[in-house]
């Protein structure tokens, strides 16, 4: 039996990707444009997860949450009980995951779906007392690794009222934060792709 036990992830054909324009790396301009293609009902569909991960011919569409709390930015260390094996043991600064058929329940589509799918992993993941306020600022793409190869991630700046932060699951090890600064320095090698991009991303900004 596959691993992924007949999960069902959202996914658009590479072919959408490249009509938006295919890129490498952190897409931060024509954003809005590019989510109103890939939100479209018309242009994504649910595919068995086994199957997606192994099919480079589709992106599978992850929200990836970046939170922020003054200066300093959280991250974490993925556990073993995380979903994604390649990315064990990597620091990440993103929080995320699968768009599945639960998100589309009540007759939600296209965008509704999908914040429906942002909203259940923040709080599926993490404990955030102090409140937060949340923008989509850019898209990731990295085809320089077979986890990239299969994912097109929505990169959410997630600024929260203060640093009270706590994981909900154990895929989310050793939660902290520390300044962007830092992260972009010494902690850098250490990061997953999705997450150096993010980090160089943001201190360019």
């Amino acid at each position: 039996m596959s691993k992924y036990a007949g999960e069902q992830v959202l996914v658009v054909p590479r072919s959408v990707l490249e009509e938006i324009g295919m890129f490498q790396g952190i897409k931060a301009e024509g954003v809005e444009s590019a989510l109103e293609k890939l939100l479209d009902p018309a242009t994504h569909f649910f595919m068995d997860r086994a199957e997606a991960e192994e099919d480079p011919t589709h992106k599978q569409l992850i929200p990836y949450c970046v939170f922020r709390a003054g200066d300093k930015l959280l991250h974490y260390t993925r556990g073993k009980s995380g979903g994604e094996n390649r990315l064990h043991a990597k620091l990440s600064v993103g929080v995320g995951g699968h768009i599945n058929p639960i998100d589309s329940e009540e007759g939600r589509t296209g965008p509704d779906a999908y914040f429906s799918a942002v909203k259940r992993e923040i709080e599926e993941e993490l404990d955030l007392p102090g409140g937060y306020e949340q923008k989509i600022v850019a898209l990731i793409n990295d085809d320089s690794n077979s986890v990239g190869q299969v994912h097109l991630g929505v990169v959410h700046l997630v600024d929260l009222g203060d640093e009270r932060a706590a994981a909900r699951e154990d895929a989310l090890a050793e939660l902290g934060f520390s300044p962007l600064t830092e992260l972009a320095d010494g902690l850098f090698e250490r990061l997953e792709t999705w997450s150096q991009h993010c980090v160089q991303h943001f201190a360019r900004s």
